[in-house]
């Protein structure tokens, strides 16, 4: 009898360590707190639950406050879009001592930054899409106050992409050529000068980025400087307010990675590889934002829109398996 129980018990402890072994536990994922990285989180939180059963926590979250407390507290498990620019040398810090891991790239071609002119005008003329062919027609891109001046319209004051901005105005010579430089006040102005552009078919000339919701609504063409990207020049000299001496540059692209912690990564082996996979492209993500805006929809309304309209991209990041039971959990 007590062999009979030995046995039994034994093959109790074989079954619970073979369900743990494919099970997935409880993780948590940050949610930051803008549009693209919160849509990222709950896209994430729908297919780890659906697909592979596991219990997640979503945590409000930040770029630099949440890299922090991954190093320092190994939470949360993840980091979906993670601008890893911005705090770059204490997150390779992290990796090297093997606390945290990026796995994966969030968007494929990078946060992408520069100047842009509306797509109708490079239709009407090709050449606008040079910084060549903008610099031989201000009068395309009238200034608010000058119609004798174009106008190019920088960051807010204190953001960086200001500094950036002005620099490549010297080193483009675009005074000469006839243009001013415009501070649009905030982020809601330089959105703003954009949407009343396009609703007059009017031209406009400035910095943006992406994926942003305002890319994704009105189709931009980013000029080309003719300069291909000089990184080094462009850290060194373009992003500082001391370069003496700046050259034309197109802004690299900003890494933007789904991070996680080295626990989570040994961990959960099949929900770290998922996110080995998952990745947007910013022209996808700017059409998601666009319809968040427009729809007023938060993250979770917005995953769950992204996976109904979207299955031969996610279906791409996940087994079959885990597919059908994401399908069925959607019907």
């Amino acid at each position: 009898m007590h062999k009979q129980t030995f046995v039994a018990g034994a093959m109790v402890l074989l079954s619970s360590a073979s369900f743990a072994a494919d099970s997935c536990g409880a993780i948590s994922i940050a949610d930051m707190n803008w549009n693209s990285a919160s849509l990222m989180a709950n896209i994430d939180k729908y297919i780890l639950e659906e697909g592979f059963g596991c219990e997640i926590e979503l945590i409000p979250g930040d770029t630099m406050p949440t890299g922090a407390s991954m190093i320092e507290k190994g939470e949360p498990d993840v980091a979906p879009e993670m601008w890893s620019n911005a705090m770059r040398d204490a997150l390779q810090k992290g990796v090297d001592d093997k606390r945290l891991r990026f796995a994966g790239n969030s968007l494929s071609d990078g946060g992408e930054e520069g100047f842009w002119v509306p797509k109708y005008l490079v239709e009407m003329d090709s050449s606008l899409a040079t910084i060549e062919g903008v610099l031989k027609n201000p009068q395309l891109f009238k200034h608010p106050e000058d119609d004798s001046l174009g106008a190019l319209y920088s960051c807010p004051a204190g953001w960086n992409c200001q500094i950036s901005t002005n620099n490549l105005y010297v080193a483009l010579g675009m005074e000469e050529a006839g243009f001013d430089i415009i501070d649009p006040g905030s982020s809601a102005g330089l959105s703003g000068s954009i949407a009343r552009a396009y609703e007059r078919g009017q031209g406009w000339l400035g910095y943006y980025w992406a994926p942003t919701a305002v890319l994704g609504k009105y189709e931009m063409v980013k000029v080309d400087f003719g300069s291909g990207i000089d990184e080094e020049h462009f850290t060194t000299c373009l992003t500082q307010e001391d370069c003496l001496d700046p050259r034309p540059s197109m802004w690299p692209p900003a890494p933007v990675k789904t991070m996680t912690t080295e626990d989570f990564a040994n961990r959960e082996p099949a929900a770290y590889d998922y996110f080995t996979k998952r990745s947007f492209t910013n022209n996808k993500m700017n059409i998601l934002l666009a319809w968040m805006e427009y729809n007023q929809a938060d993250g979770e309304i917005a995953a769950e829109y992204f996976l109904k309209n979207n299955e031969e991209m996610w279906t791409t990041w996940v087994s079959a398996d885990v597919a059908n039971k994401i399908k069925a959990s959607l019907n």
